[in-house]
């Protein structure tokens, strides 16, 4: 009996459908898209070969027609599509609901050609009800969607294929320019180039420890007479303050006003303010706010999350079975509910919260330009499924996620929470009588409303420092403040000068990139992902914690698009194409002349991209980073980015006037100093540090492309065919500078074998990598623990190692080897300890961690050193949290507390 037959993208997808549909269905995956421009010459179809724009797979000098292929990789696909086929009563589309799904369904039946009907079938969760209903309102495949789609990949080809020639020619061979990512990449280096050009600067404040009713709070001084005083918002890049109209301390002026002050007491509380407000909660989850709420809570990469949610709206396996897709859509931009789950929400947060946590039905305007609002955000497909009930169901990062999205989905429909924000003002006398202004700011929550359940994150530390609740003692106009055993009600337990220091502006991180790249209106739900992605592969940006840095590459590549196909890389331009998609989306606009304005130009309106390339290619130069000018010769110092990567040169090179530069050098920390002692260290050659005593080869240690190593023996001359020097790279704590014989020799004993498996036979190794020390055998790595040495572990320690099942992240995570137990610290009596973490050694109490500076020995670090460096690291912090405040709560500020299910 012949039966429909329903095409989905993905084999999860069609198992968790088929159980639904029963046997009267067949369900099968196209896995995902089934043709495609060709991407590789063997691939460009016989009779478009010998074209020019045979290459491109576009007709350039027609109609822009694409001739689209089907790579080798889904020809066994398609053919399995084409034989059930034959079987098939009626066809069922059932790819994913927005542009890319509509298109796989365009090219399906391109390709199938079905002879029997065929049906469009769009649901939004995967569950049965949603099924059922979509077979009971079946579809034609939408032209325009398609279209708009089409179009999208022709520009993405033309852009890709016109441009990245030219990054060959004047960069470095296999570089590549893309629509949406050298856009991408051009705000990560213009965050970079802010960071290059920030001198810092130093203010003073003061700061007052006070008491009252059992209370200890902290008050900041403000203001001077009619003078604000500077803070770190108040200076621009280049360290100057933005107005003349702020009184900024030095040391000599903040020390005389603590003396004064303190010679003033006792003081008053000149006001009192409580302000109640409300906090509304956020929308339901789109792409872009959830992945960037994955990246700050979860420390999830975009790519990760998407991952995560893909697995969550397809169905989740359990034991023998499935469950129905926990989540809708995953690729949205709208923050719409529909009926069916405005409903459900109320139901569950009456039934676990209580009435007074409801108030009706929260509705939310989505901003996002042409938002699909076909679509709803992202939300769990049952609200009764808690993250609770799912407990041991999910896989831990599901659960996680999961979790982020019943909570957000449950707080955006509860009502606002109620707070009451108090400021107190209290004034003393400066130096010449002016009056000094301190002020202490609270913030106590009355109803917590909707953070019952759930609390946004924050792009930084300091955001989720003002997460936490501070209460102020209650306190009246004229109150006076005094010293201890006074009689004030408010008593000064200390009044300190503090130095601060202005901050670099911060760089991207992959939650805040989106964030820019949503609000430009650049870029699709579906395209955050693997711009990202590509941009991290192409090796434009590489990652410093949650930091993405541009690399050198990324700058030259940048400073080329920018000074010679600047239109194509604007944000606005940019922006303004994915308009005009949108409106090819809705039928205002006709896709062919849309793409031929943007390949060929618009007369009197804007360049094409072809005669642009025609007419500045030959004038494009070799773009370089400039760095700046040697003192002693007067010639400058600059980056280039050559076949083995970046290097330095001094005026025009040669020999002694270059130098490699570590690929994962940040560029905004190279300084002119830095640059030339490269160029100098280079130029002095390998450093000899000895002989060894087992092989008599010299042991040089030198710095390279992947930054400092030692190495046993000469370096043979080029093409001699000679074998190249055991090396090994510097690591815990070592540098070109400190590193001596004896441990070079250690590193270059590794990675060393221990024996042969007794199972396998094959060599069991310890060696240094990425992540520390580690054993291998075969493809199994384990870590070694703590008190393991690389250099001396055994084989049987090895084997007991490799026998142990695999540590996760935070099992690992406290794994750090301790290379000094230092004492207590005097205060809290913590231990004190020098340990080697992944980014080098650092000193810890437990509560805070400081680096230790490079080129000093860990293992000369003394208690006072130790001391003195979590101090100024804890003293940093505390400047940070106070300027982060500052810079955002401005007057009123206060701190807000996180609820334990945030």
């Amino acid at each position: 009996m012949a039966k429909s037959l329903v095409v989905v993208e993905s084999p999860a997808k069609a198992r968790t459908l088929g159980r639904f549909l029963g046997n009267r269905y067949r369900v099968e995956a196209s896995f995902g898209h089934v043709r495609d421009l060709p991407e590789s010459a063997r691939e460009v179809p016989e009779a478009i070969r010998k074209k020019p724009w045979g290459r491109l797979g576009v007709d350039t000098e027609g109609e822009f027609t694409p001739y689209y292929v089907i790579p080798s990789d889904k020809r066994r696909h398609v053919q399995s599509l084409k034989a059930a086929l034959r079987e098939a009563s009626e066809v069922l589309l059932a790819t994913d609901p927005d542009r890319e799904g509509e298109s796989i369904s365009w090219h399906l039946l391109q390709v199938l050609k079905p002879k029997v009907p065929v049906r469009r079938i769009v649901f939004h969760e995967i569950t049965e009800e949603a099924v059922r209903e979509a077979l009971q309102s079946p579809q034609q495949v939408d032209e325009n969607l398609v279209r708009a789609q089409e179009s999208r990949r022709i520009l993405d080809r033309l852009y890709g294929y016109t441009l990245s020639p030219v990054l060959w020619k004047k960069v470095q061979t296999g570089l590549s320019a893309g629509r949406v990512q050298s856009v991408a990449v051009r705000l990560l280096v213009e965050a970079e180039e802010r960071r290059r050009a920030f001198r810092s600067a130093a203010y003073w404040d003061l700061e007052a420890t006070l008491a009252s009713a059992g209370r200890t709070f902290v008050a900041t001084l403000v203001r001077i007479g009619n003078d604000r005083v500077a803070a770190g918002k108040d200076f621009d890049l280049g360290g100057a303050l933005k107005s003349n109209r702020l009184r900024h301390l030095d040391e000599t002026r903040a020390r005389a006003l603590v003396e004064a002050l303190l010679g003033s007491l006792p003081w008053r509380v000149s006001a009192v303010e409580e302000k109640p407000a409300t906090e509304r909660p956020q929308p339901p989850f789109t792409t872009s706010t959830l992945t960037q709420e994955a990246s700050r809570k979860l420390g999830f990469s975009t790519e990760r999350t998407m991952q995560i949610a893909q697995r969550l709206f397809q169905g989740v396996e359990i034991g023998g079975g499935e469950l129905e897709g926990i989540i809708t859509y995953h690729r949205t931009d709208s923050t719409t509910l529909g009926e069916k789950a405005l409903t459900e929400a109320a139901r569950v947060i009456r039934g676990m919260f209580g009435e007074q946590y409801y108030g009706g039905p929260r509705r939310y305007q989505t901003r996002v330009k042409n938002a699909q609002e076909a679509h709803e955000a992202i939300r769990p497909t049952d609200f009764r499924l808690t993250p609770q009930r799912l407990s041991g169901v999910l896989e831990p990062d599901e659960a996680r996620l999961y979790e982020l999205v019943w909570k957000r989905t449950m707080a955006s429909q509860m009502v606002d929470a109620r707070v009451l924000r108090t400021t107190i003002e209290i004034t003393g006398t400066g130096p010449g009588g002016e009056p000094a202004v301190l002020t202490s700011s609270g913030k106590v929550y009355e109803f917590a409303g909707f953070r019952q359940a759930y609390v946004e994150g924050s792009d930084d530390p300091i955001g989720e420092l003002e997460e936490q609740e501070t209460v102020l003692p209650p306190c009246m106009v004229g109150d006076l403040v005094g010293p201890a055993g006074a009689s004030a009600s408010i008593t000064l337990v200390s009044l300190d000068p503090k130095r601060h220091e202005t901050t670099p502006p911060p760089r991207y991180t992959e939650a805040s990139l989106i964030k820019e790249l949503e609000r430009a209106g650049i870029g699709r739900p579906s395209t955050y992902a693997p711009t990202i992605a590509t941009i991290l592969k192409r090796g434009y940006v590489f990652r410093q914690g949650k930091a993405l840095v541009p690399s050198f590459t990324a700058f030259a590549v940048t400073t080329l698009l920018r000074d010679h196909f600047g239109d194509f890389v604007d944000v606005s331009f940019t922006a303004e194409m994915e308009e005009d998609l949108d409106e090819i989306s809705n039928g205002e606009r006709d896709w062919l002349d849309f793409v031929r304005a943007f390949y060929r130009g618009k007369p009197r309106e804007r360049r094409g991209l072809e005669p642009t390339v025609a007419e500045v290619e030959q004038k494009v130069t070799y773009p370089v980073i400039e760095v700046g000018v040697d003192p002693a010769s007067r010639q400058k110092v600059v980056v280039r980015v050559g076949r083995y990567g970046p290097f330095l040169q001094l005026g025009k090179g040669g020999p002694g006037r270059t130098a490699s530069l570590p690929e994962d050098f940040p560029p905004a920390d190279l300084t002119i100093e830095k640059a030339l002692a490269l160029v100098k260290a280079r130029a002095a050659g390998p450093r000899l540090l000895g002989v060894d005593p087992k092989t008599g080869s010299n042991v040089y240690v030198a710095n390279g492309r992947f930054g400092a190593y030692v190495q046993l023996g000469e370096t043979p001359e080029s093409g001699s065919g000679a074998p190249k020097p055991r090396r090994a790279s510097l690591n815990g704590g070592l540098t070109e500078a400190t590193v001596t014989l004896e441990p070079a020799l250690r590193l270059l004993e590794l990675p060393r074998q221990l024996g042969a498996h007794p199972e396998s036979g094959l060599p069991v190794v310890a060696g240094l990598g990425r992540f520390g020390p580690y054993v291998k055998h075969g493809d199994e790595f384990r870590s070694l623990e703590p008190e393991d040495d690389v250099h001396t572990v055994t084989l049987e320690r090895a084997l007991a190692l490799l026998a142990a099942p695999k540590r996760g992240r935070r099992q690992r995570r406290a794994a750090r080897t301790a290379l000094a137990e230092l004492g207590s610290h005097p205060e809290s009596g913590a231990p004190i300890q020098v340990l080697s973490g992944r980014y080098g050694p650092y000193v810890t109490d437990g509560k805070t961690n400081a680096s230790i500076p490079k080129g000093a020995d860990p293992s000369s670090i003394t208690i006072d050193q130790a001391l003195a460096l979590l101090s100024a690291r804890a003293a940093g912090k505390q400047a940070a949290r106070r300027s982060g405040a500052e810079s955002k709560t401005q007057g009123t500020g206060g701190r807000r507390r996180r609820s334990s299910a945030g």
